[in-house]
Formats: structure tokens, sequence, C-alpha cells
């Protein structure tokens, strides 16, 4: 509390001090409140020397400058092995590099999935015999190629996938096709109706995309986007109105292109509201992506989950992954499940997040609290913290229940240290157990080590 009294009454201001703000409000002494909090615990020196390095600000501005730059355009689906050469036994998955021993329930539900897929096993007794020996398999973060993932994000050789490119910087990001909500691999379920599904999806529903992209040319999701957010989406757990909008988008060229299958395609996407998802993940991550390799930026350009940690990557650390380990969310349930049936956080997409969208834009998505729990006052409140650890406002993300105020977006991991605040994220929730599918749907927190690791490693570049 600081006290001025060289003229007229005293002015008092509090910082954090709610009962002693209250007291004076009682007693109607004039006071202002400052917002403040302590930065994370041991950070001090490492906070110190970043802020104080001559590159950071002109690097970050560069960084961010680039992100909110990019144009991504929808340019094409193309099978997995040919956009990120695959080859059989080889599988992408979501978050930070991880092995079968230490894979969660439903990144291994998703890798048995995968394998029976792939023809690579007969049964799920021998899928998992087969990834725990290691023989002929390879395991790769998505994130390394390019790629993200919902969920557990499992990409194998067969699967069809998104293809979008900034047309502002040239880079080019791929996410496969989404399957829908409940028992679907993602979520790490692999019975027989999640293969055949992901037969039709390979046979059926990818081809179709493809010829019906070509036919209709590149697709603005930029654009998109911005119109969805405007429409009551925040384009990670909430994806309605994104696709409506490209339903309408690309059907004429579906039924065009493929008049023998375009009811049943039609038909599943329109069933399928996070359809969008998987564009607008592939859309962030080729924006994150173009704000890579600034040499003193603190940017953070990637936040990915394995469903075991938590990472980050830094644009000015290379591709340096800084782990904790990952939370369970906290939020609604479905059926009969509950905490004790949650798995640890999970998937790629918290790259919405990174580019500020999902929990960062949850005031333009008012009902997304009916699938996360929660108030309207809290989404809006969530929104506007991130705020104080973000480099930027989105020009072309913007929120109108904030006056069109735009999204906030560029995490600085010097300004999450310093204000103790950390990203809020939106997620659906996986089963613990491989197979189960999804439980739920909630919020959660990345762990600060994550963070703070970051900010150490800052210090010696």
């Amino acid at each position: 509390m600081t006290l001025s009294m060289l003229y007229g009454e005293p002015r008092v201001i509090t910082v954090g001090a709610q009962v002693l703000g209250e007291a004076l409000d009682r007693q109607a002494v004039p006071r202002r409140e400052v917002g403040w909090r302590p930065p994370l615990p041991g950070t001090a020196p490492a906070l110190a020397r970043v802020l104080a390095d001559p590159r950071r600000e002109s690097a970050n501005a560069t960084a961010v400058g680039r992100m909110l730059a990019a144009r991504p355009m929808l340019t094409g689906v193309r099978p997995a092995r040919e956009a990120l050469g695959l080859a059989a036994g080889e599988f992408f998955h979501a978050g930070p590099p991880i092995s079968w021993e230490r894979a969660s329930g439903p990144m291994r539900g998703a890798l048995v999935g995968a394998m029976l897929f792939e023809g690579l096993a007969a049964t799920p007794e021998e899928a998992e015999d087969r990834l725990a020996s290691g023989a002929g398999i390879t395991l790769d973060s998505c994130h390394h190629h390019r790629t993200v993932g919902p969920m557990a994000g499992l990409v194998s050789p067969s699967m069809w996938m998104l293809e979008v490119t900034d047309a502002e910087h040239g880079g080019t990001a791929y996410c496969s096709l989404n399957e829908g909500l409940g028992k679907v691999l993602r979520y790490g379920a692999y019975g027989p109706e999640v293969i055949e599904r992901l037969r039709w999806m390979g046979e059926v529903l990818g081809p179709v995309l493809a010829a019906a992209v070509e036919r209709c040319g590149p697709l603005d999701l930029r654009t998109l986007i911005a119109q969805a957010l405007q429409m009551g989406d925040e384009l990670h757990n909430r994806n309605r109105a994104a696709t409506s909008l490209l339903v309408r988008e690309i059907a004429p060229a579906i039924v065009e292109a493929a008049p023998d299958h375009a009811a049943e395609v039609l038909r599943f996407i329109n069933g399928n509201d996070h359809f969008f998802l998987n564009a607008g993940m592939a859309a962030a991550k080729v924006s994150a992506d173009a704000a890579r390799g600034v040499p003193g930026s603190s940017l953070v350009v990637a936040m990915a989950r394995n469903g075991t940690d938590f990472g980050i990557q830094v644009s000015g650390l290379g591709d340096r992954w800084f782990t904790g380990p990952a939370g369970v969310p906290d939020g609604l349930y479905l059926g009969g499940y509950g905490p004790d049936d949650a798995n640890p956080d999970i998937g790629d997409s918290t790259i919405t997040e990174t580019t500020g969208l999902g929990g960062f834009a949850m005031a333009a998505a008012p009902a997304i609290v009916r699938f996360v729990g929660g108030e309207v006052s809290d989404a809006v409140a969530a929104t506007t913290s991130m705020y104080e650890i973000t480099l930027a406002e989105h020009p072309a993300y913007q929120i109108p229940g904030l006056g069109f105020r735009g999204t906030p977006v560029g995490i600085d991991v010097a300004l999450v240290a310093r204000t103790g605040l950390l990203p809020v994220v939106n997620t659906g929730i996986a089963g613990r157990v491989a197979g189960t599918g999804q439980v739920g749907a909630g919020l959660v927190s990345p762990p600060a080590e994550a963070f703070t690791a970051a900010l150490d490693a800052l210090c010696d570049v």
C-alpha cells in the first residue's frame, strides 16, 4: 500500500490485498486497485537476463509479425505416404516425442488401431506385441514433420491429409481428416467400427475431398476462421460455424466432382460439427511455423501434449522441446464417466491457442461453456487475461463481444514467467484406458516448468 498525502485527500493504491481493499471501501477511502502477481518462483535471475536482452524486442516483433501475416490456404488433400513420405511401420503422433513404454492409454490405443488399419497386425494383442518390441516400427512427433494431429494425433501412411499452404511465406502444414466424436482413433478407440470408418475415409472421403478442392481451388482459411469467430466459434472445441462455412464453400464442388458419393460425404461432414477443426489446426501450424527461427525471440511457436508430457517450442530456441507433466483437465464428463476415468491432457490441438484461438478466443464463443463447464463470464475472463502474456492482437481474428478487439496472440515465455499466468487451454478429455474413447471436455493448465525451462535456455543463446 502506498499513500500520497501531498495534496487533498489521501489516495491509496492496493496491490493484491483484497481484504484490505474491501475494508477501505467500507470506509469510503479513495483507492486504486492495481493488478499484480509475483513472477513464477525461482525465475527472477533468468527473467532479468531475458528482459535485458537487446535483441528481444525486435526479435519478438519480427516473429509475431510473421505469425500475424500468415495467409493459410487449403490447397489439397493427399495420402500421408505421398504428402509426408510415410512408409509401412512409420507413425507420427501428437506432442513431444515419446516411446511405447511411456505412452498413455489413449496413445497406445491409437497406435494399436493404426496397426490394425494398416494391416500390420491381425489382432490388438499382436499389435501391442509388435509395438512393444519395436521391430520394424518408427514413432516420431507430428511437429517434426510440419504436421499436427488432434488428441493422440496418429498419422499412418494410408490416412489422407489436409494440405495447407501459407500464401504469404510459402510454408506448408498438414493435418489428418476429422473422424467425428465418441469412439474414434484419436481418442484411443480401435474397435471394428473405428477401423471401418477409417477405411471408408481412405477409400471415399479423402479422394472426394481431393477432387473437390482441386476443382474449387485454394480455400482461404484465415477468412473462414475470422467469420466463424464472429458467428460464435472459438475454433478449438467449437467449430460448428466454421464447418458450416466450409461446407458452403466446397459442397458444389463435391457434387460436381463425385456425384455418386456426394450424398454420403456431405452427410458425414454435416453430422460432424468438429470437421473444420483439423483444417483450422493445419492453418494454425503453418502460421506458427512462419515465426520459427528468430534469434533472441521468446515467442512460443508450439504447444503440444502426448498424454504424458506437455511440451512447448520457442522461436529463438530451434526445435528443442521444453516439457512438464501433462495435467488432467477439469470439466464436464459424458454419461457415467468421471475424473477417475480421464487421461492427462493429450493432442496437438493446442496449436490453436498458440495462434490466438481456442481458449484464447473463448470470449467469442459463450456457448462453449456448455461443453467445457463454467459460466459465460469465465469465458470472457479467460480471454481478457491472455492479453497479459501475449505480444499482439490478431488483426483478422476479432471478438464482437469485446468491441471487435483482436484475439490475444503470441505467447511470450518471459511474460508468462513475469505474470505467473499460464495459457488457458480448452480440450476434449480422452479415457485413460486404451479403447475407451472420449469421456468429456474441459479446461487445463500447462505445467509451469515447461515455460521456466525455456526461459532458462534463452539465457544461454
